[in-house]
């Protein structure tokens, strides 16, 4: 076969990836749409394509290499097909789709199209005979382990791996849940460090060709309640006395540095740390929230309340009513985005104080306002065991009255 018809099965390929999602052409794409892509394949494949990656197999980015068949592979599974082969077996197999049937009119188009991207996919048949298949590696003699270097924030992590003279040019560590967060490595590295701002409950994962062969939890603690603002890249830390009494607020000095930042400042109050057993799957959390300031840039009132598991996390959004189509979060594997479902019922003003009570109970997460139910999810992946709770928010807000519980109703310290 040659190497055009390998680019038009490839064209192909990439539309149906585009179909299924139905995100709109992907001409239109910009980078934070790659970003939710990758998430979207590495969840279905359990495979990760950065979006570098992406962005080169769709064009965006001009490469002087085609894509790995390892890439190939992800992609075609992302599409419906056990792998490139079977992609390409059955395009041979069925008549003319209707992407092939509508696409003719339009050559010019694509010819125009093709030149371009004819430099990223020369030579698909060449980059075959060099792909370093995972299956040959034995995964039992590569190690993987990491150690903070401090205990607090910020924190350097030192990663030590044994790569059992794995042969590839495409490996990595992936610091946590954000695939853009990688570390590049070289066949003969044994140490890398990595940085984290921020507390959490991390999973590291050493990737080869796109295939995560080790993993392991990384858990970089708060110790007790802090407060950040959330500068890029590096954020403020606010440790604050009063944050561990009961009430989370910001003194008058830095309630008055964000109301007068120009730019809008996410405000955080984290607490990750040892909690006594509690499971993501039956637990109450209560807390009352007021927002302090509302104005210019937090006009919306936006305000996530994060719990933080060993597996995963629920991410609940709030915003005023007018707002909620910006609102975007997370009930373990389901994610919620106002630009493509309802989420009016999470639209709360917190001008005046507001109880939020959330539980979660035989796999079914609910939102209490006030002791009305507002919000109900179902989900399937447990988010494992509670290690913290975050409250973040544009603007300045004060949260009082937390209470942790667990399936019995027993109150579990997060002070």
């Amino acid at each position: 076969m040659s190497d055009n018809n390998e680019h038009k099965l490839l064209l192909k390929c990439l539309q149906l990836i585009e179909d299924k999602l139905d995100w709109g052409p992907a001409a239109q794409w910009h980078s934070d749409v790659f970003i939710e892509l990758s998430e979207a394949i590495q969840k279905e494949t359990q495979v990760l394509l950065s979006p570098v990656t992406l962005k080169r197999v769709w064009g965006k980015v001009n490469y002087k290499s085609a894509p790995s068949i390892s890439t190939l592979n992800t992609l075609s599974q992302f599409a419906g097909y056990s792998n490139w082969r079977d992609f390409k077996n059955s395009q041979h197999l069925k008549k003319a789709s209707w992407f092939e049937t509508n696409i003719s009119p339009n050559l010019g188009v694509i010819m125009f199209s093709a030149a371009i991207m004819t430099i990223v996919f020369i030579s698909l048949y060449s980059l075959t005979g060099s792909e370093n298949s995972t299956n040959e590696i034995d995964v039992s003699k590569i190690q993987f382990s990491s150690k903070p270097i401090v205990d607090g924030l910020p924190n350097s992590v030192v990663f030590d791996f044994d790569l059992n003279s794995t042969q590839s040019d495409s490996i990595y560590i992936q610091q946590f849940w954000d695939p853009t967060k990688i570390i590049k490595l070289t066949q003969d590295q044994v140490q890398a460090t990595g940085q984290y701002y921020y507390p959490g409950y991390f999973r590291a994962k050493l990737i080869v060709d796109g295939i995560i062969l080790k993993e392991h939890d990384l858990f970089i603690k708060s110790n007790g309640w802090i407060g950040t603002l959330d500068y890029d890249p590096i954020p403020k830390y606010i440790n604050d006395k009063r944050l561990n009494s009961g009430k989370l607020s910001f003194s008058n000095s830095i309630s008055e540095e964000i109301k007068t930042s120009d730019k809008p400042l996410l405000a955080s109050f984290h607490y990750i740390n040892d909690i006594p057993k509690i499971s993501g799957d039956d637990f109450t959390l209560q807390s009352s929230i007021k927002s302090i300031y509302h104005d210019k840039w937090a006009v919306c009132q936006k305000t996530s309340i994060v719990v933080v598991g060993t597996k995963s996390a629920f991410i609940i959004p709030f915003s005023i009513p007018g707002c909620t189509s910006e609102l975007n979060g997370m009930v373990s594997e389901k994610a919620l985005k106002g630009k493509n479902m309802d989420l009016s019922s999470l639209g709360i003003d917190f001008s005046s104080e507001r109880r939020v009570l959330i539980t979660s109970k035989d796999k079914v997460l609910k939102v209490y306002i006030d002791d009305l139910e507002v919000f109900s999810k179902d989900y399937a992946e447990s988010i494992g065991n509670i290690v913290g709770i975050r409250y973040r928010f544009l603007g300045i807000s004060e949260i009082r009255d937390i209470k942790l519980l667990d399936e019995f109703k027993r109150e579990r310290s997060i002070k």
